[in-house]
């Protein structure tokens, strides 16, 4: 994959950090247009894409270790600037003669860092500065050449520079947040070492998308898998932009939406923006599919199978159609084909559609994080609470119905998750949270309404932060907010008599039950 054609580019070499695709974001709210690699990409292979800079991520290996992921050393030859964070750095300094050992030392959390005169990277910062690390290993001698510019209380090297080849480390991880000037230093690598233009905003990438797929469909007719998320939706109102009358959305109504998101999707689609759009209102299909299912798994499996089979179906009304739209993200190509991330997951996205529906995929924004993609979608001019929309799975409502999915259950979790999202707007206490929402588990309680004996569902209630879904920690409620959430959930959802909150982080659990 390679990267669009106008813009600066910068490469992350991912060493199977955690952290790569969060430097890559980070690179971008600079305006500049980043794009992840394997450490097993050649010098020459990165050179042929003409980045102003290469930065060498973070990495859960010693680089002493005999298996650990090296790099092609040419690159340091090439004149490209290179910025090397954590492993990154260690890398650099091994591979041109410096040292890296394991001092029985390490640091991890808030440090001090002690910059030194001199750097390029850290003019102007104070003598004492609080940094992120995370690191066994250390860096005892600098290479040839290199300047040290930072050191800690218990590391010697934790920067180091040489200008002249515009080469840089640093031990520390200037793309995290608790890193105090870690925003500063990735801009002045940018555009003073690297010389990169802001190029990269949400105009000039409208307009390249927009391009970019009018010269792909041309005056071919087209498709859009339309699921009514935020991802499917920013794409078919990007292309329909660009070809208008030539696209029609295929909106499969699975029944196991959020309240009024089937309405909406009309709204938008059909009203707003006058789309051809198919509603294929197929709730009974998929309750039938899903009766008398327990697995989680299986549950997946059968809705994913009956949803592509839908659109088959409407496909085949359109033997005219020869293009498939998808709303792919750069994270889903990352995840599902990069040598590092191979094992974490094969995105639904990636691949597409049965290859017999011989449609040739159009993937508008798979060059984007999510961030990005809303940015667009409200640029495009998509409601705020579409644009907006929290994340959710795409088995939608019936992964959050533990054990069998019926019209019944998933009508009950759909109203407690209403009015979960309604207090929690309420509170103004939505965009401090990642999810907030409703579960149905498949046990009953008993309770007393009425001075009557009950036998009910209990709903649990799941909120949490976090920055990118990889982690996530529960997320301190007001007592208050969650009397109401209580209170309004048993009185009005008919079927609950019990609410409980889960407090469990990401690790060990995660943020959907199922």
């Amino acid at each position: 994959m390679t990267g669009p054609a106008g813009f600066d580019t910068v490469l992350v070499v991912d060493f199977g950090a955690q952290y790569a695709q969060l430097i890559a974001r980070r690179v971008r709210e600079e305006h500049v247009y980043s794009e992840i690699v394997p450490s097993s990409m050649s010098a020459a292979e990165m050179m042929a894409r003409k980045p102003r800079g290469v930065i060498l991520s973070g990495g859960p290996k010693s680089v002493n270790e005999p298996a650990a992921p090296s790099l092609d050393a040419e690159l340091f030859a090439s004149g490209i600037p290179v910025l090397g964070i954590c492993y990154g750095a260690q890398l650099l300094a091994q591979l041109l003669g410096g040292q890296v050992a394991r001092t029985g030392t390490g640091e991890f959390g808030r440090t001090e860092l002690w910059a030194r005169p001199g750097s390029v990277l850290m003019e102007g910062w104070d003598p004492s500065t609080q940094v992120w690390m995370s690191h066994g290993d250390s860096i005892v001698r600098a290479p040839e050449g290199f300047a040290v510019t930072g050191a800690t209380a218990a590391v010697a090297v934790a920067a180091f520079e040489d200008p002249a080849r515009a080469l840089y480390g640093v031990q520390f991880h200037p793309e995290v947040v608790h890193t105090e000037r870690g925003q500063d230093l990735l801009r002045r690598f940018l555009f003073r070492v690297c010389g990169c233009g802001p190029s990269w905003t949400h105009a000039s990438v409208i307009a390249s998308a927009l391009e970019d797929v009018r010269a792909q469909v041309g005056s071919g007719q087209v498709l859009c898998a339309l699921s009514g998320g935020v991802d499917s939706a920013v794409a078919a109102a990007l292309v329909h932009r660009a070809v208008g009358d030539q696209l029609t959305a295929v909106f499969v109504d699975t029944g196991l939406m959020r309240a009024g998101e089937g309405e909406q999707v009309e709204k938008t689609f059909l009203d707003q923006f006058a789309v051809d759009l198919v509603h294929v209102k197929a709730a009974e299909r998929f309750f039938h599919a899903l009766a008398g299912l327990t697995d989680p798994e299986e549950k997946r499996k059968v809705i994913g199978q009956l949803f592509i089979r839908l659109f088959e179906e409407v496909a085949l009304e359109h033997e005219d159609a020869r293009y498939l739209v998808q709303g792919t993200l750069y994270p889903d190509v990352i995840e599902s084909g990069t040598a590092d991330a191979a094992t974490i997951k094969s995105h639904h996205n990636v691949g597409g559609l049965p290859s017999k529906m011989r449609l040739e995929l159009v993937e508008p924004l798979r060059l984007l994080f999510k961030d990005e993609v809303r940015a667009i979608g409200a640029e495009l001019g998509l409601p705020a609470e579409m644009v907006w929309r929290q994340p959710f799975p795409g088995p939608g409502l019936a992964v959050r119905v533990v054990g069998e999915v019926t019209r019944e259950r998933v009508g009950i979790v759909r109203a407690a998750d209403e009015i979960v999202l309604e207090e929690i707007r309420r509170a103004g206490l939505d965009a401090e949270l990642w999810q907030w929402f409703a579960v149905l588990p498949a046990v009953r309680s008993v309770g007393v309404m009425g001075d009557e004996r009950t036998y009910g569902y209990p709903i649990v209630v799941r909120a949490v932060t976090s920055e990118d879904a990889m982690t996530a920690d529960w997320a301190r409620l007001p007592y208050d907010v969650l009397e109401r959430i209580s209170s309004r959930v048993i009185n009005e959802v008919r079927g609950v008599n019990r609410v409980v909150y889960d407090v469990t982080s990401k690790p060990p659990g995660t943020i959907e039950w199922e």
